[in-house]
């Protein structure tokens, strides 16, 4: 940071070029840019990618609000597709089904812990045509079959939020492809549609505004902040894997928890990254309130599927036309969970759940 500060140089220098790199490295992506947020790589890589004006793109009701309104920022209109309750990503049975003679991209979302079933959905996007982007925000480190989250199709992208996995001190995020022409536009239009000013070997093609960009440069103090906590991500990775053992170990027989995280067997190569722990509890609602009481935060994910979010209200849907993303809607909710967390935290946690559901909240 004192760098950064020292040279004068605050955004597009050179500590987002080294963390690029780093991330290339560690990804195994070919390229990496890196930009403002983690909802404008979406926006960005669906426009490298040629999103047109009203072209479907298939996304899982279930998920953050960004994995749909990048579609509408983009140009594009969302088709939902109902989730795998196991998961929590999009069922490649049910995008099979939710496809239409106007959806172009299928873009599911890995959630939580794990990533979705890319194997089976990059099938159903070869049966039918349509262009996989991965809304791999949350999945940092998580890889299947050998290949990082956001490189089985024609990008993907990752969120440095602050509670992600590897967090900023402020809002940044990235796209991830292995493809040079999608690289070069996103990077141009990051940047004011500027082509040219890109990774070095990206051809030069002109320093003037060649497309309609935006300013979404990476700010260098938070890519400062990124490569310093890069070189800990892999403790921190192994840390919350720690913690996801003892939550299972102490929550497991409680009265009320329908549902621990399940980890899917992918084959070799496939690796797990708990950027939350997410379990189903009955009447959730009431048993945050008296987390809240204990001094316990929670976050639940995610109150209401997207379809029946109001801004997407034009879709049509109404409730019972999502199951499982309106199961998870209702019991789902996120517990304390950061490699910092101390076993005796944890514990208190889980006996705060527990008294409350043998009858003994006080």
């Amino acid at each position: 940071m004192n760098e950064v500060f020292a040279n004068g140089k605050f955004s597009h220098g050179r500590q987002v070029a080294e963390l690029e790199k780093a991330l290339c490295m560690f990804t195994g992506a070919r390229y990496v840019i890196g930009v403002n947020s983690g909802t404008d790589a979406l926006v960005l890589l669906l426009r490298a990618c040629g999103i047109r004006p009203g072209d479907g793109v298939l996304v899982p009701a279930y998920s953050f609000a960004a994995t749909a309104t990048s579609v509408v920022l983009a140009g594009g209109r969302p088709q939902f597709v109902d989730i795998d309750p196991v998961t929590y990503a999009m069922d490649p049975a049910a995008l099979a089904a939710a496809v239409t003679p106007a959806s172009r991209f299928v873009m599911p979302a890995h959630l939580f812990h794990q990533m979705a079933d890319m194997a089976a959905l990059t099938a159903v996007a070869a049966r039918h045509g349509l262009v996989l982007v991965e809304d791999s925000a949350e999945a940092i480190g998580m890889r299947q079959r050998g290949v990082h989250a956001g490189l089985h199709g024609a990008g993907g992208v990752l969120s440095f939020f602050p509670s992600k996995t590897l967090g900023a001190l402020g809002d940044a995020g990235a796209v991830l492809t292995d493809d040079p022409g999608t690289a070069e536009l996103v990077s141009g239009l990051r940047h004011h549609g500027r082509l040219g000013r890109t990774l070095d070997d990206f051809p030069a093609i002109s320093t003037r505004s060649a497309l309609p960009g935006v300013n979404s440069k990476m700010d260098d103090i938070q890519a400062a902040v990124l490569l310093a906590k890069l070189t800990r991500l892999d403790s921190g990775i192994h840390r919350r894997a720690e913690l996801a053992a003892l939550y299972r170990e102490r929550l497991a027989g409680i009265p009320g928890v329908r549902r621990l995280p399940e980890v899917i067997d992918r084959g070799p190569g496939s690796t797990q990254v708990f950027y939350v722990y997410l379990i189903e509890v009955e009447r959730r609602d009431e048993l945050v309130r008296h987390l809240a009481r204990h001094g316990i935060g929670t976050e639940v994910y995610y109150p209401t599927p997207l379809p029946l979010q109001p801004c997407f209200a034009e879709t049509g849907h109404s409730p019972g036309d999502f199951p499982n993303a309106e199961a998870a809607s209702r019991h789902a909710v996120a517990l304390p969970f950061h490699p910092d967390l101390s076993e005796r935290q944890l514990d208190r946690v889980c006996e705060a759940i527990g008294a409350f559901y043998r009858g003994r909240p006080e």
